[in-house]
């Protein structure tokens, strides 16, 4: 720790002062539209600044005006302190612009709060942009009134902000004092994600391969309107580069695209859009969910993975997010050095998970005050998604925050008191102060849902270990949800689902059959790569687009199902379930076998069968074996035993049935 600054005389004149000079702001009537977005001021709002005497400490050195005055105020409001300034770490964005200050407060916690009470208060007239403290962030005017924001473990005491309060100031740079040019320097730049972990806009792009190593092979709006991008053929192995400056939100497999990575970014305006590169092999990605990538950083390789009849690269451009409802737009103007359109809509895009791979949870599917907390946990890890705890908060609770259980589990997420209070991997309970009150319970939702997360992360984690060891096999995602319910000692001491007493087949497997059934209808239509549904179109083409993404998923008995392919694959009627299910809209979930699906929908002699009815054969007493989805001239789309989702011949004997909605 540095040593105290000593002010003598210029301390006592500035607390002589402060009471003349030091203007209490009331908040602020700016407005913020999610995380990272510039504040857009009232212009109907005056702005009145205070103007304290200087500390004379070396600090002020190198601030920012909006900084330095902010120092000075906090300084004659609460005496002198250890403070820090300007740093030369690029880690720390802020800090080295000098437009951030730390007050190091130690172990007097009770100061520390007082100085964020104090910033708050004047949030206004300090051009506050946030404060970190105790491992949390605060925006002013955040929508839904989440200001509190929880941020990852990041190794100790003073990067987790247990012993200093940092306040950062909104920068005075100007959305036309941005370089337009794609080879600006970074240094000349903002930075891609503030030490909030929050997105800011630089502006600046390239082309994801470079000039000469490409050509257009298929263009925007292509096959009828379906292609949703362009496609840049090269050569497999070659480089692919981060269009623009931004954040990894998805990194790996991704049905129709084989692999694919997504990176959210904000152009100077504030505007939100996503870029998409697909058809990588998983060992030529190498970025993964939650990095910092910038512009021209080497993310991958070219490919021919997933549907993809060559070595090339899909591209896309998504203003509003592919992760969170926006629509993809031709990206050659952009890429040319055009601006990125505003979302289509009037949806603002608020709050919504853009920038985090929480964004997979469709919009009013929970309650409206838990949706900020359901994305945020499931931004924890990779492997638990938004969606996936939304199900389970509904299995559990029916999302009521006060449920208790007749085995003492309480809250939304039903935790145990020892659960919630046991010590997760980062030396924290599982259930902690998320929302910023002073204290943390599992009757509040906020904190529930972050532990929830915080849990069923770790429980991934020691299942994912026990897996690659060879003690346990099996879907990692279902025996998380299981382990959640009866333990991992009960997933372990089975080798995988729980099967050692009564209550596991019971409770415990059909629980985990619930989340899993329930978890589709809680996600964004195409955040996992997956078809994306037109409701103004026909169904029978889109049954079928659905399940061409699918092609060369290999064949698992009993696997799929509405949500997609489980243990790795699907069997015959899994596969038409999950095309249905996608080609729907997430509306039709058809049952889970071949005899049960032969009672939806109509039936339709086989000669006057269309695209997307869905044909079946091997009959016997209780109706059919096999089924499958018709393409027209004789041949269907089937999951084949002992292969792969394939085009393949009609079987002898097959009838159709049509699906509507």
């Amino acid at each position: 720790m540095k040593p105290k600054h000593i002010v003598g005389g210029v301390a006592g004149l500035v607390l002589a002062l402060m009471t003349l000079v030091l203007v209490v702001i009331l908040p602020s009537t700016e407005t913020s539209c999610g995380p990272g977005t510039p504040s857009l001021p009232n212009a109907t709002s005056a702005r009145t600044e205070p103007n304290c005497p200087s500390t004379g400490s070396p600090v002020e050195a190198g601030l920012q005006e909006g900084a330095q005055r902010v120092l000075r105020c906090t300084v004659a409001h609460f005496g002198m302190m250890d403070m820090r300034g300007v740093v030369d770490d690029a880690s720390l964005p802020d800090l080295k612009a000098g437009r951030a200050v730390e007050f190091i407060v130690g172990s007097d916690s009770g100061k520390g709060d007082a100085i964020v009470s104090f910033l708050q208060e004047n949030a206004a007239a300090f051009r506050v942009d946030y404060l970190i403290w105790k491992q949390r962030s605060w925006t002013p005017g955040a929508a839904g009134g989440t200001e509190w924001k929880p941020l990852d473990d990041r190794g100790d005491v003073a990067k987790n902000h247990l012993d200093r309060v940092q306040v950062t100031i909104k920068s005075e740079a100007t959305a036309s004092a941005v370089p337009s040019a794609v080879d600006a320097s970074m240094a000349a730049m903002p930075g891609t994600v503030n030490e909030a972990g929050s997105l800011t806009g630089a502006g600046r792009h390239q082309y994801p391969l470079a000039a000469g190593a490409f050509t257009v092979s298929d263009v925007f709006g292509a096959r009828g309107g379906t292609h949703m991008g362009v496609d840049l053929a090269a050569p497999a192995g070659t480089p692919i580069y981060a269009a623009a400056d931004g954040l990894v939100v998805a990194s790996g497999a991704a049905s129709g695209f084989g692999d694919w990575v997504v990176i959210d970014s904000l152009d100077e305006s504030g505007h939100r859009y996503s870029t998409v590169y697909g058809h990588m092999y998983e060992n030529g990605i190498f970025v993964h969910t939650g990095e910092i990538v910038q512009m021209g950083q080497h993310i991958a390789d070219v490919g021919s993975n997933g549907e993809s009849s060559g070595p090339h690269l899909h591209f896309e451009l998504v203003p509003g997010g592919r992760l969170t409802g926006g629509h993809q737009v031709d990206p050659m103007p952009w890429l040319a050095g055009g601006s990125v359109p505003a979302p289509s809509g009037s949806a603002p895009y608020c709050e919504n998970g853009f920038g985090t791979a929480g964004g997979n949870l469709a919009s009013g599917k929970v309650p409206p005050d838990l949706e900020i907390w359901y994305r945020r946990a499931g931004s924890l890890c990779p492997e638990i998604s938004a969606s996936l705890l939304a199900a389970q908060g509904q299995a559990e609770s029916g999302f009521r925050t006060d449920a208790v259980s007749p085995d003492g589990a309480q809250g939304i997420a039903q935790f145990m008191p020892g659960t919630a209070k046991a010590l997760a991997p980062d030396g924290q309970p599982y259930v902690i102060d998320a929302d910023g009150k002073g204290y943390a319970s599992v009757l509040d939702p906020a904190d529930a849902i972050i532990g929830q997360g915080r849990y069923m992360c770790a429980i991934a984690k020691t299942i994912e270990g026990w897996m690659n060891e060879g003690k346990v096999s099996g879907d990692l995602t279902a025996l998380t949800i299981a382990a959640y319910n009866a333990g991992e000692g009960a997933v372990l001491a089975s080798g995988g689902m729980p099967n050692q007493i009564a209550r596991h087949f019971t409770e415990t497997r059909p629980y985990v059959a619930r989340i899993l059934a329930a978890e589709p209808g809680f996600r964004s239509l195409g955040s996992e790569g997956r078809f994306q549904a037109d409701q103004n179109s026909d169904l029978g083409p889109q049954i079928v687009a659905a399940g061409q993404q699918w092609l060369g998923t290999p064949y698992v008995f009993g696997g799929g199902g509405p949500g997609g392919p489980s243990d790795g694959g699907f069997d015959e009627a899994g596969f038409t379930a999950a095309a249905v299910f996608a080609a729907s809209g997430s509306t039709i979930s058809l049952p889970r076998t071949a005899e049960q699906q032969w009672e939806q929908g109509t039936d339709v002699p086989l000669i006057n069968a269309k695209a997307g009815d869905l044909v079946f054969g091997s009959f016997g007493p209780r109706g059919p074996s096999d089924v499958g989805i018709y393409t027209g001239s004789g041949r269907m789309l089937h999951a084949e035993s002992g292969g792969k989702v394939a085009e393949v011949p009609l079987s002898n004997g097959m009838k159709a049935r049509r699906i509507s909605r």
